[in-house]
């Protein structure tokens, strides 16, 4: 008995109606994307796992896809590593390489390997589908694609400035009004820690508070105890919790909490110059928001960092994200390269806009006129017609099969065509055409001239 087909969990096929919503979004992406200056590169979908591993936490690690090694991968272990039962030492004799598990990394390694042949600021973008061995859930795929843009070697805060409003023009020419763009600094959450006491729990105390959204208030500081932060230090950190105003009220409550902390003063001097500049420009389709608790759980952040909410009243997690990372290509033996980057989530902006009912309806606009296909010297005439048609960027087409007209007809009905020519030898004689109009049932014969005008 035949297998019934699946395919694996976190994973989908899209239909031609999706395919076509998608490609609205990403064209619009793209198409901003250009208009910033960004310019397009294309990376592998699997990596050397070395490329990979240990720049993502030790949750991001466990959660990248690892290829096995072509051929017998299990004679390179030995008996001393099966009875150790240490996976990890394992999967690095029987696995060299991962899918990727973002472009930021891959990116990474690709200005390292093309740096002489790279002009510095670069600004590129990349759209491409990456992985992720996650639990399966609404907006939370284990296949999905981003859409990234990223500068890298420049540490002026205008880029971040560029990023802001790059984000507010593709969610306003997608017609995507109320977002909000989170931003927050590495450095106010650094100095944060350090007020506190918690300096040498930085990375605990970050990826605790990155779940506060999901696990609320108290959720967060059970996770800090357990890691070993102290309930003197919880105490410290309990007005940021109930920080609340403007981003420039923010900041200046801010500022006393961090009077002391340099690193932490630092990262608010960046944050005022990113909001005093987009209030001077100002914002079409997004809100700008000061959000301390934003930590995005990436250990490669160094300075601000974005993220991106769907409207209020849409249950969704965040469709965008990013920030500055001073030296993510230091990993990879090039120093001083500073860079910073955002990222869309094109998955969940698709849900968006579908939930809100956003897509244009011309978006999964297709066949706009069908032939009847009488016979071979009948379909030559539709056919030569079709070809002028589609010079006219009319997207026409022949039933290719000489079947009953009912058949026909029942075809163009399910693919939902407007339009139906019927072109038997009355109207190859008289060189006309006679026209149906599938929703109001009218039929009429026309010239080819009036024939174009009609569709």
């Amino acid at each position: 008995m035949a297998q019934k087909p699946s395919i694996p969990k976190g994973t989908r096929d899209f239909s031609p109606q999706e395919v076509a919503k998608r490609n609205y979004i990403m064209t619009i992406i793209k198409g901003c994307f250009t208009t910033y200056g960004y310019q397009p590169i294309e990376t592998p979908s699997f990596e050397k796992s070395e490329t990979l591993m240990g720049k993502y936490g030790e949750e991001g690690d466990r959660l990248i896809f690892k290829i096995l090694n072509s051929g017998d991968f299990l004679s390179k272990v030995d008996d001393t590593l099966y009875s150790d039962k240490n996976s990890l030492k394992i999967t690095s004799k029987i696995s060299e390489k991962a899918l990727r598990y973002d472009l930021t990394v891959p990116f990474a390694r690709y200005v390292v390997q093309h740096q002489n042949e790279i002009t510095f600021p670069f600004k590129r973008y990349q759209m491409q589908p990456v992985w992720r061995a996650d639990r399966p859930q609404k907006g939370r795929f284990r296949e999905f694609y981003q859409c990234d843009a990223d500068v890298v070697g420049s540490t002026s805060l205008w880029q971040e400035v560029e990023l802001v409003q790059l984000y507010d023009d593709v969610f306003d020419k997608l017609n995507l009004k109320g977002v909000t763009i989170k931003l927050n600094n590495r450095k106010i959450l650094s100095g944060i820690a350090e007020v506190i006491g918690a300096e040498d729990k930085l990375i605990d105390f970050t990826v605790a508070l990155d779940k506060l959204d999901k696990i609320g208030e108290e959720g967060v500081k059970t996770e800090m105890l357990a890691k070993g932060i102290s309930e003197t230090a919880l105490e410290k950190l309990q007005p940021l919790f109930s920080l609340k105003g403007t981003a420039s009220e923010k900041l200046s409550e801010l500022k006393e909490m961090l009077a002391s902390s340099e690193t932490g003063l630092k990262g608010i001097e960046e944050l005022e110059f990113i909001v005093h500049s987009i209030e001077n420009l100002s914002l079409e389709a997004s809100t700008l928001e000061i959000d301390v608790t934003l930590a995005r759980g990436l250990n490669y952040y160094t300075g601000a960092i974005f993220e991106v909410s769907p409207p209020e009243g849409v249950k969704m997690g965040s469709i965008g994200g990013g920030g500055r990372y001073d030296d993510l290509t230091g990993i990879f033996g090039l120093k001083d390269i500073s860079g910073v980057g955002i990222s869309y989530g094109l998955d969940r902006i698709y849900l968006v806009i579908e939930e809100l009912g956003l897509f244009p309806e011309t978006v999964t606009e297709n066949t706009k006129v069908l032939f009847i296909n009488f016979g071979d010297k009948e379909a030559m005439y539709a056919m030569q017609t079709i070809s002028k048609l589609r010079t006219k960027g009319i997207i026409s087409e022949l039933y290719p099969d000489n079947a009953k007209i009912k058949k026909q007809m029942g075809y163009a009905d399910k693919r939902c065509i407007p339009f139906v020519v019927l072109a038997g030898e009355k109207e190859m004689e008289a060189q006309s055409f006679t026209l149906k109009n599938m929703i109001s049932g009218e039929q009429e014969t026309l010239s080819f001239e009036e024939l174009v005008a009609k569709i």
